[in-house]
């Protein structure tokens, strides 16, 4: 592959994104505690960064969709590295909240226009493995940059870790700088040109399939240590390894779908991952407390999540591509919608009926995807077999 340790710079950014996004569900309590807040208002961190990437990533790229890529790539990365700085001096919730802002806007566009300059520095034919390789970053946050986030918090400091983060990050803004060249479109691409995606409705199908399956990922990865207390009885030993084989697992997953989509296509890697998803998902209740049964569908499931990603975001990129990055963004925000959905939802079962629900009922959301995966499908052979009649006629 063309440019691969760019591409993996690339994913180390990513991955120092996705730990600034996530850390805080790891140290709420010392962030809280240091600010003077309750646990319930420190989660607004959480909130305002996702919020943020969910609704502000998409305009920033839409009006600086004529911009090089490169520019806005460094650009977005200084005012994240700068962002975590401020948090260090920041003695105030409403400061802290400002930077989150800040962080999320940032870091939002920096995962969209990394995957999308990721695509143009690889041949077509690597273009899933690209992918794959930056959502790895992402899905490494979880694995690593929680955990070991939050030790590092406890031995220095929670504000010290944003400025570790902040300069790490200028490892991978000097390659891009030394590295990255210069991406433009070739053609100006208006307002309107943006909007008209829109109307596409396999973009709108598509995005619809990422809000469904990513909500019913979330419905029970959110609240799977309550899940795993009650099917099975789990000490929290076990369930932390259960947790850390789900990352890891997460991470293959990411590998695999971007392999996948290469080679066999992103529609058909998209299907079997959600099939797969809705299989293990209605089983694992069927299990009962089988320890072994239980870590080895887990694992499946978490790799036939993790790998439906880059499939989604390769055909997205495949739909638009003279300016993916307008694509790319919209399917993110659903992404950050999608967990609030999931998260609302299972909070919702848990308090309306039974934690041991929460697969089926998160199964049942994923069912939704593969509905409007097919519903994709047959739009798609419909609309050929038109333009194949018209072309004979």
């Amino acid at each position: 592959m063309k440019n691969k340790t760019v591409i993996y710079l690339l994913a180390l950014a990513v991955f120092l994104i996705g730990t600034i996004e996530y850390i805080i569900t790891g140290i709420i309590q010392m962030v809280a505690s240091d600010l003077s807040i309750t646990t319930s208002v420190a989660g607004l961190l959480v909130t305002s960064f996702a919020l943020s990437a969910a609704i502000g990533a998409p305009i920033i790229i839409a009006l600086t969709i004529n911009v090089d890529r490169k520019s806005i790539l460094l650009l977005m990365l200084s005012i994240f590295i700068l962002s975590n700085f401020i948090t260090f001096f920041s003695h105030s919730f409403e400061m802290i909240l400002i930077t989150r802002i800040l962080q999320g806007l940032s870091g939002g566009v920096a995962t969209v226009v990394a995957m999308a300059v990721a695509t143009r520095l690889v041949d077509n034919e690597k273009r899933g493995s690209a992918i794959g390789i930056i959502l790895m970053g992402l899905s490494s946050s979880l694995v690593l940059g929680v955990p070991l986030g939050t030790l590092l918090s406890e031995m220095m400091g929670w504000k010290a870790l944003f400025v570790l983060i902040g300069l790490i990050t200028i490892i991978p803004l000097f390659v891009v700088y030394r590295n990255v060249p210069t991406i433009k479109e070739q053609e100006p691409v208006t307002i309107g040109m943006q909007l008209s995606l829109l109307k596409d409705k396999r973009i709108v199908l598509a995005v619809a399939v990422t809000l469904f399956y990513v909500g019913g990922y979330s419905t029970l990865f959110t609240y799977l240590t309550p899940f795993l207390q009650a099917s099975a009885n789990l000490t929290i030993a076990e369930i932390s390894g259960i947790l850390l084989l789900a990352g890891i697992c997460s991470f293959i997953g990411s590998s695999i779908g971007g392999i996948a989509a290469d080679k066999k296509g992103p529609k058909f890697t998209i299907f079997t991952g959600l099939l797969i998803q809705i299989l293990t998902l209605f089983l694992l209740p069927l299990i009962g407390g089988n320890l072994v049964g239980i870590i080895a569908v887990i694992m499946v499931w978490m790799i036939a999540t993790w790998s439906t990603s880059p499939a989604q975001q390769l055909y997205l990129v495949t739909l638009v591509p003279k300016s993916p990055d307008i694509a790319l963004s919209v399917n993110t925000s659903f992404i950050q919608f999608g967990f609030a959905l999931g998260s609302g939802l299972g909070g919702f079962v848990i308090s309306s009926s039974s934690v041991v629900n929460l697969s089926v009922v998160s199964a049942s959301t994923v069912v939704l995807a593969l509905l409007m995966t097919s519903m994709l499908v047959a739009f798609e052979r419909t609309a050929s077999r038109k333009q194949l009649m018209g072309k004979c006629m």
